[in-house]
């Protein structure tokens, strides 16, 4: 494939916004048109002018949108982009039946160059796809189709690759992680108090030891640990973003641990269906999920799952694309924005549950309260005063230094500064209380 010299300086990620985050939202629902395998939505849209929901022209109704999946509809994660490319498209106009493609079941290899080149062949004006390993091969594509705006919506090589028509997006993950384990704490601390539970110790369903998901599941137990401070966990991974089995039999090993609580990052349903069934069992245990609202499958178990709103950012992509502005390279965003958010609370949850989440959606919205304020933890005992991080990307799929990178001091005025570097998490500190179990 051909490659170019990635030479640029990175670029800061977009600041916050000002907007206020809400605390307990859901996506919207899956969109109803789109079927199993490789389905498109139509051909290109005609030429008429659609209107939007205030009566206005929409000037979406001429463009052509292709969305590469890395699973399909089963996949929470998929479910999520699919529901929030959907909603931005329905806010804007855009009818999703004859003006957008998807693809899905798209592999983190070659097939994905080929499907983007595809798109870009039946008319897309603009292509998105889901999975941080499509990006080499979305950033090739680019460089062949340099009329086409390809979006790489987990990413970090748009912001030093020199194309205007390559980006990345991804949310702030980490604040929806810490909010959802404010929910587990909660539960943990009533659990705790009726002498249900004496040790918590809580698990997490781990997919691959990387940067964005060891700082998931840091925040997740830093939101326990602000209800329960003596709260400890075990990470058992998969080493699969998509594996119900595994995900299964890594949550039924955490639980045989002691884990009272599991959570995940993962994409299937397997881990709160497992612990679902230990609970009607008789063992004491709850589920945190990830991507999608688990009470269908874990009625009982299911807390809440931590969430991304893609809706908002493809939203803002959308927006500034049909209006010949500037994309911005490489941008993320978060509460402010309302780009992340946690599904709605279980049954099971403990009472002042929603009241907690308030205040701590509204802490992380004004600056009052900082994910990764390092106050709050300790790595080998020690506060971390600073930490050092190498912006030099690595091809995903090759193991290869494309770029070579700054280097960064990361900590300031006393707190790790995730996502301002780059919009790709780069939090990889592996903090005191978390215990891995395997890599």
């Amino acid at each position: 494939m051909k490659k170019k010299l990635l030479a640029l300086l990175l670029a800061l990620s977009m600041a916050l916004a000002l907007a206020a985050c809400g605390g307990n939202n859901t996506t919207a629902d899956t969109a109803g048109n789109n079927t199993a395998g490789n389905d498109t939505a139509g051909n290109n849209a005609a030429g008429n002018t659609q209107q939007t929901d205030d009566g206005g022209d929409a000037a979406g109704a001429d463009i052509t949108i292709g969305m590469i999946c890395i699973h399909d509809q089963n996949s929470g994660y998929d479910v999520a982009h699919i529901d929030g490319l959907t909603a931005a498209c329905e806010a804007l106009g855009i009818d999703v039946n004859s003006q957008v493609i998807f693809r899905y079941n798209i592999a983190e290899d070659e097939t994905c160059e080929d499907t983007a080149i595809d798109l870009a062949e039946e008319g897309c004006d603009i292509i998105f796809s889901d999975s941080y390993g499509h990006q080499t091969y979305m950033l090739s594509a680019a460089e062949q189709y340099p009329d086409v705006t390809f979006v790489a919506c987990t990413g970090d090589q748009a912001g030093v690759a020199g194309l205007d028509n390559f980006k990345n997006i991804f949310p702030y993950t980490y604040e929806s992680r810490y909010v959802s384990g404010v929910v587990a704490g909660m539960k943990l601390q009533e659990l705790m108090a009726d002498g249900t539970v004496t040790d918590p110790k809580v698990g997490y369903v781990g997919a691959y030891p990387y940067a964005e998901v060891v700082c998931g599941y840091t925040a997740f137990l830093l939101g326990i640990q602000s209800i329960v401070p003596e709260a400890y966990m075990e990470v058992q991974y998969t080493n699969s973003w998509y594996d119900p089995t595994a995900e299964s039999e890594a949550a039924n090993a955490l639980m045989a641990n002691g884990c009272v609580i599991i959570g995940q990052h993962a994409d299937s349903t397997g881990a709160p269906s497992a612990v679902q069934v230990a609970l009607e069992s008789g063992t004491v245990a709850y589920s945190v999920g990830y991507n999608i609202d688990m009470l269908s499958v874990a009625p009982e178990a299911a807390l809440t799952s931590a969430q991304n709103n893609w809706s908002v950012l493809y939203q803002a992509t959308l927006e500034k694309f049909i209006a010949g502005e500037e994309i911005p390279a490489d941008y993320a965003t978060g509460c402010a924005d309302g780009a992340v958010m946690i599904s709605a609370l279980g049954p099971s949850c403990a009472e002042g549950t929603q009241e907690k989440v308030d205040e701590v959606w509204a802490g992380i919205a004004d600056g009052s309260l900082k994910v990764f304020d390092t106050s709050t933890f300790t790595v080998g005992g020690e506060t971390v005063t600073e930490y050092e991080v190498n912006f030099s990307i690595i091809d995903f799929n090759t193991g290869t230094v494309i770029y070579e990178g700054p280097t960064e001091n990361v900590i300031s005025d006393g707190v790790f500064q995730e996502s301002v570097y780059r919009s790709a998490p780069y939090f990889d500190l592996r903090i005191d209380g978390i215990t891995e179990l395997n890599s």
